[in-house]
Order: structure tokens, then sequence, then C-alpha cells
């Protein structure tokens, strides 16, 4: 199949050359999203772009899954949440939890508003009929119910909605595996750091804790809720999976993204001053 370039209304962000493929990959950046577009799918229609009908069970969340779906967007184009890896929740409510969730092998560049499942405490659909829920569903519930997002500093702050947003970067994974025996990472004098809520200054040090990875997602999640009643000072805005990903969350969907975002710099300056022996 011939590559080309297609012309749109907005403004070329970068290109890549595919060798294996030999395709050229295009993103543009438009005011409200980033597209991405290759000769399978540059023709295509945004296939979840029509509201969802009235009767529709996610209908009065459809701003949250555009959200959602952004974020999917975005991250596919970056290369943090390929060959439909990663998983994205909007929390709706928590003790008990209540989410929204992607639901399972679904490609995230391209998401429509019916890839997503009500999710509730038990970590399975409230209502028939639903697609099945990302297998690490059970990390989002424990996740909600101890509103993560809720810094340890600030106990009397209740705030019961937030996002949890979960990646698959290639830095992310090598660290991962590196510091692992160190049990995190911990970043120091950046002045990024302070893209994380409640950091205000680049002369912080914060570290982000590392869980061996597992098929067994119950065990896992039973260990995050036990690390985050036990040290919840340790684990703020999220935590590394070995050879694995990056769960972080925040506030909102903006404040989760922001976070992942930040987290994905500093992984790759730390990965990079490795390199260069610094």
């Amino acid at each position: 199949m011939k590559s080309f370039i297609v012309s749109v209304d907005g403004w070329p962000e970068w290109k890549e050359w595919n060798k294996l493929s030999e395709r050229i990959f295009v993103v543009y950046r438009k005011p409200k999203e980033i597209c991405m577009f290759s000769p399978e799918v540059s023709d295509r229609s945004d296939d979840g772009a029509a509201d969802l009908p009235q009767s529709h069970r996610l209908s009065r969340h459809q701003d949250l899954i555009d959200q959602l779906r952004e974020c999917g967007r975005l991250f596919h184009a970056r290369r943090w949440s390929v060959g439909t890896s990663s998983n994205y929740s909007a929390v709706l409510a928590s003790q008990p939890a209540e989410l929204i969730v992607t639901a399972s092998g679904k490609d995230k560049g391209r998401l429509s508003r019916t890839d997503f499942v009500l999710i509730g405490p038990d970590g399975q659909p409230t209502e028939p009929d639903q697609p099945k829920s990302s297998a690490e569903t059970m990390l989002h519930v424990v996740l909600a119910d101890h509103r993560c997002w809720s810094h340890p500093s600030k106990p009397e702050e209740i705030i019961a909605s937030g996002s949890i947003l979960h990646t698959h970067s290639v830095w992310g994974t090598l660290l991962s595996d590196h510091f692992f025996d160190q049990g995190g990472i911990e970043f120091s004098g950046y002045e990024m750091l302070k893209g994380l809520e409640g950091i205000t200054t680049h002369q912080s040090t914060h570290w982000l804790p590392i869980f061996e990875n597992t098929q067994d997602i119950r065990a896992l999640a039973a260990e995050v809720k036990t690390f985050l009643q036990s040290t919840p000072e340790k684990m703020t805005h999220g935590f590394l999976i070995r050879n694995h990903g990056l769960y972080a969350w925040g506030r909102d969907v903006f404040a989760a993204r922001r976070h992942i975002e930040v987290y994905e710099f500093l992984f790759e300056c730390t990965a990079r001053k490795i390199q260069l022996g610094l």
C-alpha cells in the first residue's frame, strides 16, 4: 500500500517513517484533539462521534468518556498505549466505588463512546450486556475506594471522584525493571516535578514505588491496597509494575493525564542519564 500524508486543517506535530511497515505516520495537533493518520485509517470518520442516545446506559457520562477517548488518542500517538494495551477510568463515586472503565482489547487510539463499561465495587459490570472490562479493573477499584488522588497530608479533603490512567511506555517498562530491587525510583531536582499536584518547587524529592508483575490481579490489588493503607505518603500520584507499565491518577481526567505526562518526561530523563553515565 502506497504511503502518503493526509492534508488537514491543522499543523503537523511530527512524522515518523515506520521502516517495518514502510508507511508514514503523521500526527496533527488540532485545538481539541490529537489525530493520527495512516494509510489504514486516514479516510475514516470518527466512529464514536455520534451522541449516545438518551436511553444508553453511558449517555449521561458522555463528556467524561470523550475525555478518556482523547487520552487514548494522545497516548497511542506517543507510543504509550499500543497493541490494545493500557486502560483508563473515570471514577464516579467511591466507598463504594463506581467507575467507567475501558473495555478489554480495544485499540486505545480509536476508542468509540461504546468502548466503556460501568463497574461496581466488586469489579463487575453494574448492568447486563456490557462489553468485558479490562483485566486490571480491580486495581482501578482499589485506587478509587482509597480516593488515591486525595493527598495524605490533607485527610480532611474528601474528593469522591477522580481518574486513573494506565500506560505501557518503553522508558517506564525498562526503568521498572532496572530499579525494581530498590523498590522504586526517586526523582529530585527537576522543574517538571511541579506538574505533580501538591509539589511547588523543583527542590523536592518524589518517590514512585514499583510492584512485581503478576497475572493474579486480585493479589496485586490487595498488595497495592496494603501499601496505600500503611505508607500512603510514598505513593501519592502513581506506581509502576515491573516490566509492565505505569498507573497514575488525579482528581479529574486532566490531572491524571498531566501526571502521566510528567512521569513519562521524568522516565526519559532518568533513562538518558543512565545511558550517558551521568
